[in-house]
């Protein structure tokens, strides 16, 4: 299957009310367990290369070309996805790549720089008919808006997508990054009363904090798209370590990498599940 313009995904998804996952990729072996995962649930998913994650394998060539490939050859539909790029050089290299998906963030800027910033980014991108996620909210790098106690504002978001013209907004509902315990405490009539404001699908970041009832009330409550990437990590690093502390004289990576591939393929099905539909999810 052809690899898929977001919109394709994400616009039914809004009108149904279901969530779609959006998992960040590292190495090629996650991005194989995303898939695998996928075709598992009979789900559409998005593959995400961050910006951390270029600066990890030095380009974005590499790593993009083999996600491509792989969303291409995949049974279900597959979006690539250029994720928190602050850098304008990036998305732009990107875009030749072939990508029709990114998030520009300019969460670093006072929000008077990121408004403008985020408009003239997005202008580029939609004359290449690229889809473009921002993120809106206080002076503060990647946590930024995302930061624990910091709320989106509903006239302040719509605001800001008028001014931009972006196809969807990550919003600050009590979710936040890196989180490697699921305690995070989301605020469902935010995104409730965010969902009514707004005339774009709704971006959750920060997901791996929350638990998977909660997940499935955040996209009833008008979330779509999920970000997840902390979750997968942690359970590929435990399968590893599993692996090597059960056989310590292990040289192979294929003998433990295989096994955490698997493990990670099962938590997307999994979670791919949850999120196409919530209303089976008891709260």
């Amino acid at each position: 299957m052809p690899l898929v313009h977001p919109s394709t995904i994400l616009t039914p998804a809004t009108q149904v009310g279901a969530g779609v996952g959006a998992f960040n990729v590292i190495q090629l072996e996650l991005a194989e367990a995303i898939i695998m995962g996928a075709e598992a649930a009979s789900q559409a998913v998005i593959l995400q290369i961050s910006e951390n994650c270029v600066r990890y394998h030095g380009r974005l060539a590499p790593i993009a070309r083999a996600c491509q490939a792989l969303g291409a050859a995949a049974s279900i539909p597959v979006v690539v996805h250029l994720d928190h790029a602050e850098d304008i050089a990036l998305v732009h290299e990107a875009i030749d790549l072939g990508f029709d998906s990114v998030m520009y963030d300019g969460s670093r800027l006072d929000d008077v720089a990121n408004q403008a910033t985020t408009a003239e980014v997005t202008a580029f991108c939609h004359q290449h008919g690229v889809w473009v996620e921002a993120e809106f909210g206080e002076i503060g790098g990647k946590d930024g808006v995302h930061a624990p106690g910091v709320r989106t504002d509903p006239v302040q978001a719509a605001a800001f997508i008028a001014a931009t013209g972006v196809d969807a907004l990550a919003v600050a509902v009590g979710s936040s990054h890196a989180m490697t315990t699921r305690v995070a405490k989301l605020d469902f009539d935010l995104i409730a009363r965010l969902n009514s404001a707004l005339s774009v699908p709704l971006v959750l970041h920060g997901s791996s904090g929350v638990p998977d009832a909660d997940l499935a009330e955040a996209v009833r409550s008008g979330m779509t798209k999920i970000n997840i990437a902390t979750l997968l990590n942690q359970v590929f690093t435990g399968s590893v370590r599993e692996t090597l502390a059960a056989n310590p004289a292990l040289v192979d990576t294929r003998k433990y990498c295989s096994p955490a591939r698997a493990a990670v393929a099962e938590a997307v099905a999994s979670l791919l599940t949850i999120l196409a539909h919530p209303e089976a999810v008891q709260p």
